[in-house]
């Protein structure tokens, strides 16, 4: 393989200078003995405040303890609804995963996301909180989420939640998460989700891709943070190999079929750029519906770092429009206008 082939795709200009001042202040490699200091360290994405989230947009937060998978502890989850939002309601819900590489993260780095999607869409959201590898491998962490998602759809009746429009979604490792969830619920026969919404997950554990070779050392997620993650996640001897289980990479699925609806997002200046575009073109094979959108110059998580730039704001209006679709929302009046 040439070097021009593995010259990297140029970051969108106007987000570009974010990925420049991150190059000034290198961060520590990722190792077991790092990990405590980057899960403490909160500079890219400050731990927020779930009811200080919802006071500003106008709606309800509430924190919640579930049983965990056999065995397991208890999980957290963070509830978001609409202000007098009742049972009687039925509305969509949407459970997000967060991201983190399945290393580090906490459901409190994304309450925003989830929160403005419950107060655009008047749908229930739900945070989900999961075990860490490696303290907890393979398959503790899909355990979790899938219990998570099981039980929101159990429940739907108590939660005002229409139990046929949900849909799990998540970033990075939190898309890679909702993409097992999607396949663990075909399997095992439940919940049937409306759709699975994946931003640039994480799903393929070879890391043999040509993207996953363009960005090593480059961008906000790179090349040996990805390789670490996966050791930690399934040991050294499955980490990079074809052999690994699909609930924990996606990617290693033999079938495609019958699954929810897929909403696809992958930046085109980052690693996990092909190994998305062939997650859904293996969809499309098994005349299943996914709907990818490739950002041109769009890093690892850009719209978590920028979130007024135009790309960001263009990929959001673009998230939403599909989960209207898929959930079967009307558009406010006046957008057609």
């Amino acid at each position: 393989m040439t070097d021009a082939v593995l010259r990297p795709v140029p970051f969108d200009p106007e987000i570009a200078p974010i990925i420049e001042a991150m190059a000034t202040e290198p961060q520590p490699a990722m190792t077991e003995e790092t990990l405590p200091l980057m899960r403490g360290s909160d500079t890219a994405f400050p731990a927020a405040d779930a009811a200080l989230v919802a006071r500003e947009r106008g709606i309800e937060a509430e924190e919640r303890r579930i049983p965990g998978p056999a065995g397991a502890p208890e999980l957290e989850l963070t509830l978001f609804r609409p202000v007098e939002h009742s049972a009687a309601a039925s509305v969509p819900a949407i459970v997000n995963i967060h991201g983190g590489g399945m290393i580090v993260g906490h459901r409190s780095w994304e309450h925003a996301r989830i929160a403005d999607l419950v107060e655009e869409l008047g749908v229930v959201g739900v945070n989900v909180e999961y075990r860490l590898a490696p303290e907890h491998p393979f398959p503790a962490g899909v355990d979790d989420n899938y219990t998570a998602v099981a039980w929101v759809a159990a429940h739907a009746a108590e939660l005002g939640v229409d139990a046929s429009r949900i849909v799990v979604m998540g970033g990075s490792a939190g898309g890679g998460f909702s993409a097992a969830v999607a396949l663990m619920a075909r399997d095992r026969g439940g919940p049937a989700l409306a759709g699975q919404l994946l931003l640039c997950p994480m799903l393929d554990n070879t890391n043999t891709s040509v993207a996953s070779r363009q960005y090593d050392g480059i961008g906000t997620w790179q090349r040996e943070a990805n390789l670490f993650a996966w050791r930690c996640v399934l040991g050294e001897e499955l980490a990079g190999s074809p052999e690994a289980p699909a609930y924990a990479a996606p990617s290693r699925a033999d079938d495609l079929s019958g699954l929810p609806p897929a909403f696809i997002e992958v930046g085109a200046a980052e690693m996990f750029r092909d190994e998305d575009v062939d997650y859904a073109s293996r969809i499309w094979a098994t005349g299943g519906q996914a709907e990818l959108h490739v950002w041109q110059g769009g890093f690892h998580g850009f719209d978590m770092y920028a979130p007024e730039a135009e790309i960001t704001k263009a990929a959001l209006a673009t998230r939403v429009s599909w989960l209207r679709r898929i959930l079967g929302l009307a558009a406010p009046m006046g957008d057609n206008e």
